[in-house]
């Protein structure tokens, strides 16, 4: 059994999510019942449109981290946990002993989910099962059992489900993605937050009045408030206030055009990457809906699909490079802070994608719920570096030079792994039995109706 779950590990770290989630998708549209070249077709272009992102992503990751690494020089600070970026944080989940059995269990709960009624989303987001093997892996590295840690990744894998289904209304609509959810939890943990902000502001006189919506934006602005000149201005600033240098005045202005170029090139072509995501995802979404209505009545079905297809959206990345320099500058100011941000900043558009649909797109209010987001991150990565680094030895992850501690962003900004490695550490078995009940509770509600589809808020008009 080890060495078969060791092969299918091997298998999909060599893969890779954009070779791996072509090949899910063209099983399951044959399964589905879409004639094998149009499933062919479709996987093959999901495939090349998640190239095409992670080109994108990679160009505002090399933007951005160079502005963080030049912005930490010129202040001279130092923290003693090092941010080491997402793809470590999987590399750390999928390394780990929870890794091994991450996407059989998660396949499982899936599907015994599906069956029985009480989910609408069909997950094929495989890669990302790494989130929920990261929150086994902290569970195995607080309590040594690794029972405990598969369990708790088999609880994390229906919260996952949850959080698609709670929120795929709201996406759907704002984002124009019909037949698609997210099942993503590092995108899903800010929404109780976003929730909980935008009902206090939404009571704050003058502030609940403020309407920073890109369209607002752009009809307010002109050509200078569309998303390709925000992602220009932007890059402007953040490259001013990162390689500033009075005594090099010509090589400034390189970097800092540079910069605003790589931005501008991002809010541009992102949106037009998910565009031809939805081109191949269109015949799958019709496979699956004719399948279920002739065995299921009018039962809905959603794909689960990576939060990267939200990012493209103007309000979330413009939201997000905002929050860039904040989240550097409370990474300086926030008393107790441990954390230096250097590889991950990239990551923060998946963190507040979700917020969107809550808050109608109105990128004040989500540069608000990002940094208060963010700045609890700060506090719960410091707590839980220990564990994190304790994760990362035993998976065989080598530590960066002059690194005491690491953590991430993804996923070691979020409140979901102090709920879990608590509960878990406290009460044992028990505790995974109390998450896995409160899920259940979750996806029971929203199958009878008692959760609406708009539970996970109400888009402002």
């Amino acid at each position: 059994m080890d060495s078969l779950l060791t092969g299918l590990k091997t298998v999909v770290d060599g893969l890779g999510a954009t070779v791996l989630l072509p090949v899910f998708i063209f099983i399951i549209g044959v399964i589905l019942g879409a004639k094998p070249g149009r499933a062919f077709r479709a996987g093959l272009t999901i495939g090349i449109a998640f190239i095409g992102i992670n080109l994108v992503i990679g160009l505002m990751w090399t933007s951005l981290s160079d502005v963080a690494q030049a912005i930490a020089a010129n202040t001279g600070v130092t923290r003693d946990v090092v941010d080491v970026g997402w793809p470590s944080s999987a590399a750390i989940a999928f390394g780990s002993s929870v890794g091994l059995w991450i996407i059989p269990v998660g396949i499982a709960v899936n599907v015994a989910l599906l069956l029985t009624g009480l989910t609408r989303t069909l997950n094929v987001d495989i890669w990302n099962f790494w989130h929920m093997a990261f929150f086994g892996s902290l569970v195995v590295a607080a309590t040594g059992s690794l029972g405990m840690g598969i369990a708790t990744a088999a609880v994390m894998a229906g919260l996952a489900l949850f959080v698609a289904d709670w929120s795929a209304k709201p996406v759907q609509k704002f984002y124009g993605l019909p037949g698609v959810s997210v099942p993503h939890l590092l995108s899903g943990a800010i929404l109780p937050i976003a929730i909980v902000v935008n009902w206090v502001i939404d009571r704050i006189p003058g502030l609940r009045d403020i309407d920073l919506s890109t369209d607002t934006i752009q009809k307010r602005f002109g050509v200078f408030g569309e998303p390709i000149m925000m992602g220009l201005i932007i890059g402007i600033v953040l490259g001013l206030i990162g390689f500033w240098d009075g005594s090099n005045i010509p090589g400034t202005i390189t970097r800092v055009l540079q910069t605003g170029m790589a931005l501008a090139a991002v809010m541009l072509l992102l949106p037009r990457m998910v565009k031809i995501l939805m081109e191949g995802l269109i015949p799958i979404s019709e496979a699956a809906r004719s399948f279920v209505q002739k065995r299921a009545g009018n039962r809905e079905i959603n794909i689960g699909l990576d939060s990267a297809i939200l990012i493209g959206h103007p309000a979330a990345i413009s939201s997000a490079l905002i929050l860039v320099p904040i989240a550097i500058l409370l990474s300086i100011v926030l008393p107790g802070n441990r954390v230096i941000l250097f590889a991950d900043l990239a990551v923060i558009p998946f963190v507040v994608a979700l917020a969107a649909p809550i808050v109608g797109g109105n990128v004040l209010r989500m540069v608000i719920i990002g940094a208060i987001t963010l700045a609890a991150g700060f506090y719960i990565a410091t707590a839980q570096a220990p564990l994190f680094t304790q994760a990362a030895v035993a998976s065989g992850f080598t530590l960066p030079e002059n690194a005491s501690q690491i953590t991430a962003i993804g996923d070691g900004f979020l409140w979901i792994s102090l709920v879990v490695v608590a509960l878990a550490s406290w009460l044992g078995y028990f505790g995974v039995v109390i998450m896995a009940a409160l899920v259940g509770a979750g996806l029971a509600a929203l199958k009878g109706g008692r959760l609406g589809d708009h539970a996970a808020g109400e888009e402002q008009s």
